[in-house]
């Protein structure tokens, strides 16, 4: 019950390709929620290309198109992570990340990707120099809060200038 933050009812670990609620690692009052894409013991790595590999295999994506509206800037793909099926999207022209870096995910971690993949603050960005450099960007077991599994309001770019909404109400996939 993230309300009161308190754990209920046991549901088990977080699996690859689920949707995360959690606590920041930086600042505990703040609930982030994110994509896991590695778990304990495993080692993640992002290319200068945008491709995502877990413990040495490619992530299987397949493009469905650009994004409607941004003139090829933007494609989106479908990704398949553990049995999660689900779209990303790419900025063809933003390269954020720092090219083709390598992560290994410590016993009580998880490493946390968003599906707006170069428009998201998650593992591959986070510093915070009280954190030991061998935990940047982990996501501690404690922090996590519960799966997410609906989409109940939206706030779309720029966020100052719009009110929140609820054009993409549904179930996370």
């Amino acid at each position: 019950m993230p309300v009161i933050d308190k754990k209920i009812i046991e549901v088990g670990e977080p699996q690859r390709g689920d949707v995360m609620v959690f606590r920041y690692p930086s600042d505990p009052n703040v609930n982030y929620i994110k994509r896991v894409v590695g778990l304990p013991g495993d080692t993640v790595r992002y290319t200068a290309d945008k491709h995502l590999f877990v413990n040495g295999e490619s992530i299987a994506e397949q493009l469905v198109g650009s994004e409607p509206g941004t003139l090829g800037s933007a494609e989106l793909y479908k990704e398949k992570l553990g049995v999660a099926e689900h779209l990303i999207r790419k900025e063809m022209s933003r390269y954020r990340a720092t090219p083709d870096h390598t992560w290994t995910v410590p016993a009580g971690h998880y490493f946390m990707m968003g599906d707006n993949r170069d428009n998201s603050n998650d593992s591959r960005y986070w510093d915070d120099p009280s954190i030991p450099k061998d935990l940047l960007g982990m996501v501690p077991d404690k922090n996590i809060v519960g799966k997410a599994f609906a989409v109940w309001m939206s706030w779309p770019e720029p966020k100052l200038s719009h009110l929140p909404n609820f054009s993409r109400v549904g179930l996370i996939k």
